[in-house]
């Protein structure tokens, strides 16, 4: 690892645990950063530092803060590194996990149960159905992109251009169909939230970002190989098809995972591999641990401002990714464009 990588993974490490001893601090009940550490600390059996003052807050913290942090860390890990992902499969930096259909089956499959009232796994019903969409919506484009046992990156592209088109229509069938309060948790969902979160979705979700993760980095190599074209990484040994459809169920976990809890988060994906990767280059040994780092620290970011922003209000964490990550979109099309010398 070149001393930039290292810099660049230690000083994310640094800003993340900063931002979430803050971040578990600030809300209507203020609890100092050293209280914050010692709660954490007695919490796990080491009896060092202070404990909050205030009567509720340790209660608060590890009833209410805790987990939403951690969840909030959780998710821009999985979503920057299933873009990560996304782009070394698809040899692009526009690419990003949405391009394959998660985030639009997942919605879809949200929103029948919502509109329907779907009570099949109780209060886990949404979440679930939610993951299973964005499996089964994935899943289909690759299915449907596949030709004499081969994917083409074009195809499976255009082949999700088609399949989110029709998730979408399905999504707004289910607004039509809804009713004025399911019409107003569709669009709720969509915008995003940690707003509610507890424990057991950490758990839920701990799993599969990790196994999402270490598979992301166990493939890394294989990806730098890719980059080189399908025929060359051929002929140095690469499975390439293998290697594609693997790295495609991988961004399917990582973003079904995300999305069942957090409801739809755009542009962390695209936005934070492609700045991590003008920072340390291309290779995915360092680009994907790196970039798990950055989008949990984007996201820790983002919810903080969510949620204390406004007095007494919480805004929709969907909405400022993409108000942050659609200009930025703009400027990587325009730098793409300059560097290519013109569209093709």
């Amino acid at each position: 690892m070149s001393l930039r990588a290292g810099a660049l993974i230690g000083g994310l490490t640094v800003a993340l645990v900063a931002t979430v001893v803050v971040a578990a601090g600030r809300g209507q009940l203020a609890i100092p950063p050293a209280e914050v550490v010692g709660s954490f600390l007695h919490g796990i059996g080491l009896p060092l530092g202070p404990l909050p003052e205030h009567p509720q807050g340790d209660v608060t913290l590890w009833q209410v803060r805790f987990p939403r942090v951690v969840l909030a860390v959780l998710v821009g890990a999985a979503l920057s590194a299933a873009g990560a992902l996304m782009q070394g499969v698809f040899g692009n930096p526009l690419a990003e996990p949405g391009v394959v259909g998660v985030s639009s089956g997942a919605a879809f499959a949200a929103a029948i149960a919502i509109v329907y009232q779907l009570t099949f796994f109780g209060a886990w019903t949404i979440p679930v159905l939610a993951f299973l969409g964005g499996l089964v919506t994935t899943v289909s484009v690759y299915l449907l992109s596949r030709a004499d046992g081969r994917t083409e990156v074009v195809t499976l592209v255009l082949t999700g251009i088609a399949v989110n088109a029709l998730a979408g229509a399905g999504l707004a069938l289910m607004l039509f169909l809804g009713d004025t309060q399911a019409r107003e948790e569709i669009v709720f969902w969509q915008l995003g939230s940690l707003n509610g979160t507890r424990w057991i979705y950490v758990a839920v979700v701990a799993p599969f970002v990790g196994v999402g993760v270490l598979g992301a980095l166990l493939v890394a190599q294989s990806l730098d190989l890719l980059a080189l074209g399908d025929r060359a990484a051929r002929h140095v040994g690469v499975n390439v098809e293998r290697l594609r459809m693997f790295s495609i169920v991988l961004v399917a976990m990582l973003t079904a995972a995300a999305v069942s809890f957090a409801g739809i988060i755009a542009f962390v994906g695209l936005v934070v591999p492609h700045l991590v990767r003008m920072v340390v280059g291309p290779g995915h040994r360092v680009l994907v641990p790196a970039s798990a780092l950055g989008g949990a620290l984007l996201l820790s970011l983002a919810d903080l401002f969510a949620r204390t922003a406004v007095p007494y209000a919480e805004l929709p964490i969907g909405m400022l990714t993409s108000l942050v990550g659609g200009p930025f979109f703009f400027w990587l099309l325009r730098r793409s464009r300059r560097s290519a010398g013109g569209w093709a």
